[in-house]
């Protein structure tokens, strides 16, 4: 696969799963976390708010290997 190709496909991707993951931990912390107490809810956003980096890096390596020859 060129390179070029796949830089488009993983910054699509990198952008679904932005998208998709905010709005999945936005729901879950109003369904679940509404009544709990705002030192919970700041540890909640801070792990959340890490956590996307781990499926990106994936990506972003996926992105960057070499093309085959």
């Amino acid at each position: 696969m060129p390179v070029r190709l796949r830089k488009l496909i993983g910054t699509i991707l990198i952008i679904i799963l932005v998208i998709t993951y905010a709005l999945a931990a936005v729901t879950f912390a109003s369904l679940l976390l509404g009544a709990s107490p705002w030192w919970v809810h700041l540890l909640y956003f801070l792990f959340t708010g890490l956590l996307w980096v781990l499926p990106a890096m994936l990506i972003i390596k996926w992105m960057e290997k070499p093309a085959k020859r």
